[in-house]
C-alpha cells in the first residue's frame, strides 16, 4: 500500500487491500472513497469487502466508482460533496491512484488555483497537465469553441515580449501576432535602482502599456493559466483557449517576497525597502536622505536573479550619498550575499571591492536572509549549514529571493528547476520546436538583465522567420549581458559579458574600459540607455544588437 499526501485534507492510493485498513486508519485518515468500480481485474478485492474492513475500524465510506478513467461533471460534484460531509483527513483510491487524484483537482478548482493544485498533484506523483483547461474551468468541462488563432502568440508583455514582437513585424509585416499580457503598466526596470538613488523620477519608469504594443499586433489583456503544447494551444484565466502556429514565452520571474518570514508585512515602512519594486524605489531615496546615523544592510539572495549586480547598486547610490553628506562615518554599512563572490565575472571584481572598502563596508558572504522583524528592527540571516545570526538595523534594502511564475513552474516545458527548457545559442526549446523562450524566464546560463532580453529578441525574431520559412534557424546567442555598476553619483564600472564569464565590451578599452569606473558610461546608464530602450529596444530598431549569424549546416 502506498500513501500518497496531496494535502493535509487527503491522500491518495493506488488499489488497497482490507488489510490495509488497520495501517490507514493508524496514520490518523478517517473516511475512505473509493473510485474504482468492481470487476476492473480478476484479483481485485469488492468494494463491500474494502467498505466492511473499514467500518470496522470506524472509518465512514464513500463509493463514487469512475468507469474507463472518464471523470464527468457529475463525478466531480459528489466528490465535492464527499469531500464536505465526510470527516477528515480522508483517503482515497483507484487502479492507479490517478482518478482520485483528478477528482480531487476538479473538485477544489474553485477554491485553489491552478499553480497550487498541479504543484501538489505532481509531488504526490501525479500529472493532472491533461486536465488543466478544466480546472481552469472550475472543475467543469469546457463548452467554449471559440477559440483564437495566431501565426504567433507571445506570453509576456515586457521588455523581452514586446521587443521579440516588434523585431517579428520589421522582418515579417503580414505576422499576425497576439501578446498576452493583463498588465495595465509596462517599467523600465532597470531604472529603479537610479529612483532609489535620487536620480530618475520615478513616473519617467513607467508607460501604459497599450502604448507600446507594436502596431499590428493583437493584446490580449489576460493572464496565462497553462500551456498544452501538444495542442498548440494556451489557456487563459477564464478557460479561453488560444492557438498558435509558434509560441514564444517571456514571461519574467517571480518575485518571491514570502520566502522570508515577516517580509511582505513590512514592506515600505519600518525603514525596509527594496528597488525591486516601482511603489518600494522611492521609499528607498527618502530612507537614504532620512538617515543620519545607525545601521544600513543591504542584502543579496541565491542566484538567478534579476540584474545581479542590482543589490549593490542600491548600496553604492546611498553610501556614496551618505559621503558627500559627511554623514558616512556615522553609518555602519553591511553587505550580506548570500553567494560566494561579489560579482560572477572577475575581472570587474577588483573595481567593486575598492569601492565597498571606499565606504567601509562590511561585507559577508554565504549569508541568505530568512526572517524579518520590521518593527522589533531585527534581521536574520541563514549560513549554508543553517547557522542563523540575527542583526540589528535601522535601514534594510532586500533584494528578494526570485523564482520561476507559478504556472510557468508547473507547466510541461520546462527544465528540473522550473524554468523555460531552451538551447541556450538557438533559444528554441528542447522538446517542441514551436516553441521559443527568452528574458528572465529561460534556463539559458546567462545574467538576466534587460540587456540580455535587448540582444536574445533578435535572435529569436530571426529565427523564427527562418522557420517559417522552412529553413533551419541560423541565428545564435552568445550569453551577451550588461550590468552598469553605479560605484558612485557619476561614475559606473560598465560590466559586459557572455557566456563562462566572457567579457564582451561593445566600445573600445580607450573609449570605455568596463573595468573601471568612468563617466562615460554613466552618462550612457542616465542619459542614452533609457531613450535606446523606448525607442529602439521596444520598436524593433536593433541598435547594437544585430544577431550574430551561423551557416545552417554548423
Amino acid at each position: 500500500m502506498e500513501i500518497r499526501k496531496i494535502s493535509d485534507e487527503i491522500a491518495v492510493s493506488p488499489q488497497i487491500a482490507p488489510s490495509d485498513l488497520k495501517a490507514i486508519h493508524a496514520a490518523g485518515y478517517r473516511s475512505i472513497i473509493c473510485n474504482r468500480p468492481d470487476g476492473e481485474a480478476a484479483d481485485q478485492p469488492t468494494w463491500q469487502e474494502i467498505e466492511s474492513a473499514a467500518k470496522a475500524e470506524g472509518l465512514e465510506t464513500r463509493f463514487i466508482p469512475i468507469s474507463g478513467g472518464m471523470v464527468g461533471d457529475e463525478d466531480t460534484a459528489a466528490f465535492r460533496t464527499a469531500l464536505m460531509e465526510l470527516p477528515g483527513p480522508v483517503f482515497a483510491y483507484c487502479r492507479t491512484g490517478t482518478r482520485s487524484t483528478t477528482l480531487w483537482s476538479l473538485a477544489v478548482a474553485g477554491q485553489k488555483d491552478l499553480p497550487e493544485i498541479l504543484e501538489a498533484t505532481s509531488k504526490a506523483g501525479y500529472d493532472m497537465a491533461g486536465v488543466a483547461r478544466r480546472i481552469v474551468n472550475g472543475g467543469k468541462t469546457p463548452t467554449d469553441t471559440g477559440d483564437a488563432k495566431f501565426d504567433v502568440v507571445i506570453v509576456g508583455a515586457g521588455s523581452a515580449g514586446i521587443a521579440v514582437a516588434a523585431s517579428l513585424k520589421s522582418r515579417k509585416a503580414d505576422l499576425n501576432i497576439a501578446i498576452l499580457d493583463p498588465a495595465d503598466v509596462h517599467y523600465y526596470q532597470p531604472g529603479w535602482t537610479m529612483v532609489g538613488g535620487g536620480i530618475f523620477e520615478p513616473q519617467t519608469t513607467a508607460k501604459e502599456m497599450g502604448s507600446l504594443i507594436p502596431k499590428g499586433v493583437t493584446w490580449i489583456k489576460s493572464a496565462v493559466a497553462a500551456f498544452e503544447p501538444k495542442d498548440n494551444a494556451v489557456i487563459l484565466d477564464g478557460c479561453r483557449v488560444v492557438k498558435y502556429d509558434r509560441l514564444v514565452v517571456c514571461a519574467g520571474l517571480k518575485l518571491d517576497w514570502d520566502k522570508v518570514e515577516g517580509l511582505r508585512e513590512t514592506l515600505g515602512r519600518n525603514g525596509v525597502t527594496s528597488n525591486y519594486r516601482y511603489d518600494l524605489a522611492p521609499y528607498t531615496w527618502e530612507m537614504v536622505k532620512s538617515l543620519k546615523e545607525g545601521k544600513a544592510i543591504f542584502t543579496q539572495p541565491p542566484m538567478p536573479i534579476k540584474c545581479p549586480g542590482a543589490p549593490q547598486k542600491a548600496l553604492y547610490l546611498s553610501a556614496d550619498h551618505w559621503k558627500r553628506e559627511g554623514l558616512l562615518p556615522n553609518i555602519d554599512v553591511s553587505f550580506m550575499n548570500a553567494g560566494g563572490v561579489l560579482f560572477g565575472v572577475k575581472e570587474y571584481v577588483p573595481a567593486l571591492e575598492q569601492a565597498m572598502q571606499g565606504y567601509n563596508v562590511d561585507v559577508n558572504f554565504g549569508q541568505n536572509l530568512v526572517a524579518v522583524d520590521g518593527a522589533a528592527k531585527k534581521a536574520w540571516f541563514e549560513d549554508g549549514e543553517g547557522n542563523r545570526t540575527e542583526r540589528e538595523f535601522d535601514m534594510l534594502h532586500v533584494a528578494p529571493p526570485q523564482c520561476p511564475p507559478d504556472f510557468i513552474k508547473v507547466s510541461p516545458i520546462v527544465d528540473a528547476a522550473g524554468w523555460v527548457d531552451v538551447d541556450q545559442a538557438s533559444l528554441r526549446h528542447k522538446e517542441y520546436e514551436n516553441i521559443w523562450a527568452l528574458g528572465d524566464v529561460a534556463n539559458t546560463p546567462n545574467s538576466k538583465t534587460a540587456a540580455a532580453a535587448r540582444a536574445q529578441a533578435p535572435v529569436v525574431a530571426e529565427n523564427i522567420v527562418d522557420d517559417i520559412a522552412g529553413r533551419s534557424p541560423t541565428a545564435i546567442y552568445n550569453g551577451y549581458g550588461s550590468c552598469p555598476l553605479t560605484v558612485e553619483r557619476g561614475k559606473i564600472v560598465l560590466a559586459e559579458f557572455g557566456y563562462g564569464g566572457v567579457v564582451m565590451p561593445t566600445f573600445p578599452k580607450w573609449l570605455v574600459d568596463g573595468t573601471k569606473p568612468t563617466r562615460l558610461a554613466w552618462i550612457l546608464k542616465e542619459q542614452i540607455l533609457p531613450p535606446v530602450y523606448w525607442k529602439a529596444m521596444l520598436r524593433g530598431r536593433e541598435w547594437l544588437a544585430k544577431p550574430e549569424k551561423v551557416s545552417a549546416s554548423k
